[in-house]
């Protein structure tokens, strides 16, 4: 591969890079933001002059993965013929194999990256340049921790593919390069504190082990969660057992476990609460959500049983919960879009409306938004639509797309057990739009193999909208809409066979062979 590279610029990142392809290595550069990973990797990329074969085939192949590539993709692609990448959560899961593996055959020279690719990956990255040390939080731009520091540096020179690595941070000024210096390179890692006192994981946790047969009682609850690393760090057995009791109560009242008493005759008469899961709790465990997540479904599928729903009913509930998150956040100027929705749909809504002076409004908003863009989604807008008005790029949008297939089924299999069928086949229908991203008239074409929403939706254009349409139509109708191979396919599925005109030549002649 040769590379030719522009004369010294005035950004110290550029200077880096070039000093690292003139040696023939391969660096990392990691940037705080998804645009600033982007905006670098294009920065590069222009000071870059190459004309390898495999970069343009790999290029090609990163703008073949959506079936109609986004701005983000021909962005990509244009890096990836420089040698040059960026990596996010923004990108498919394709996209991301692809530049990984490439990084590692020695064919992509540098990848400008946030913090998604520090933690788990191993690259052969001689230098890691770390950009920005600061990153926006709640509480406006701040220093990263030095842990994470820490976690950025060590993709340098990773044991098997160099003897060495360079850790690279940029500074401003001599003033910060000695505060930063002080901070990060003999400054001590942060201690690491237990989640487990975080209320949706100790719930969880505590329906998990009943509803297993781990534990059964109290004291056997107790004991289980005084040998863990929270009651070892901090060593208050009253505040742990109160938010244990806590849990139990609330798993009680939802109705996830239920309890009895054992009595004991022994000297004196001791009483010992014992608890066992319900059939839903032990569904609830299985699907692995969290039990107030179950809970609000079930009170929404009760409210939904009762009335009118729409596709946004159940999107909103299933947007207004943890494992949504994050939550598409709204824009100032987005807060008239947002109130029309919530007028427009407030009567379908299954949940409680915050008052605007509540803490939670501001969630409220934001699930809104996030109900609006899958709304957006199963109305077939595409993802070039969905960046520009969502800003939410192809990666984000399929893990969305994940994660809410994952809730809906834990819906349905919620519906089933506290017998709620009639709403059963509107969650799965809405499953199967939210899954494929079409509108309900598409369901029955959408279930043919290697049809896609694309494809369906030029079947449905000419008149072919059941399945019943596509065993009628004629094959060369079905091949002008979808090509030869495909519309042959297709007719296989719906149990119809079609030879090609070579192998009916071929059995006239006698030189057919059975």
């Amino acid at each position: 591969m040769k590379i030719k590279i522009e004369e010294i610029s005035d950004n110290p990142v550029i200077n880096l890079v070039t000093d690292t392809i003139k040696k023939k290595k391969q660096a990392i550069v990691f940037t705080n933001t998804k645009r600033s990973a982007e905006k670098t990797a294009e920065d590069i990329s222009k000071t870059i002059k190459t004309k390898d074969k495999k970069l343009i085939e790999l290029s090609g192949k990163v703008l073949e993965v959506l079936s109609k590539p986004t701005k983000q993709c021909e962005r990509l692609a244009r890096c990836i013929k420089k040698g040059i990448a960026f990596h996010h959560a923004g990108l498919t899961e394709k996209q991301k194999e692809l530049i990984e593996e490439n990084f590692r055959k020695g064919i992509i020279k540098i990848i400008c990256a946030t913090p998604t690719l520090a933690y788990g990956v191993d690259l052969p990255a001689f230098r890691v340049i770390i950009r920005d040390l600061r990153r926006y939080s709640q509480r406006g731009l701040a220093y990263i921790p030095v842990l994470e520091y820490l976690q950025f540096s060590g993709r340098a020179g990773r044991p098997k593919f160099d003897n060495e690595g360079q850790s690279i941070i940029i500074t401003a000024s001599k003033a910060e390069k000695k505060k930063l210096k002080e901070k990060y390179i003999y400054g001590k890692p942060e201690d690491i504190y237990s989640k487990l006192s975080v209320e949706p994981v100790l719930r969880t946790y505590v329906l998990s082990l009943i509803s297993s047969d781990f534990v059964n009682t109290r004291e056997e609850i107790f004991s289980f969660f005084s040998k863990t690393f929270y009651a070892n760090q901090f060593s208050d057995e009253y505040e742990l057992k109160a938010k244990i009791e806590k849990m139990l109560h609330l798993l009680e009242k939802w109705e996830f476990v239920k309890s009895s008493k054992k009595e004991f005759i022994s000297a004196d008469k001791i009483e010992e609460e014992t608890y066992k899961a319900t059939q839903l709790g032990k569904r609830v465990s299985e699907l692995y959500i969290d039990p107030l997540t179950a809970h609000n479904f079930i009170e929404a599928l009760k409210k939904a049983s009762k009335k009118k729903i729409v596709a946004f009913s159940l999107l909103q509930t299933i947007s207004s919960t943890l494992e949504i998150r994050p939550l598409l956040r709204v824009k100032i100027k987005e807060y008239d879009k947002i109130e029309e929705a919530i007028a427009r749909y407030g009567s379908y809504f299954l949940g409680r409306e915050p008052s605007i002076y509540d803490p939670e409004y501001e969630d409220f908003l934001r699930s809104i938004k996030t109900t609006l863009f899958f709304q957006d989604w199963i109305n077939e807008k595409d993802e070039e639509y969905l960046l520009e008005n969502y800003d939410i790029r192809p990666g984000e949008i399929r893990a969305k797309i994940e994660i809410a297939d994952w809730l809906l089924y834990a819906m349905e299999e919620i519906c089933r057990i506290i017998k709620l069928q009639s709403i059963i086949k509107d969650i799965i229908k809405l499953r199967i739009r939210v899954k494929n991203g079409i509108r309900e008239e598409l369901i029955p074409l959408i279930k043919l193999k290697n049809i896609g929403r694309a494809r369906a939706r030029k079947l449905y254009f000419n008149e072919i909208k059941t399945i019943g349409d596509v065993i009628k139509v004629d094959l060369s109708k079905l091949t002008q809409i979808l090509g030869k191979k495909t519309a042959i396919e297709i007719k296989k599925q719906v149990g119809q066979n079609f030879e090609t005109e070579k192998t009916k030549e071929k059995k006239q002649t006698g030189l057919y062979e059975f």
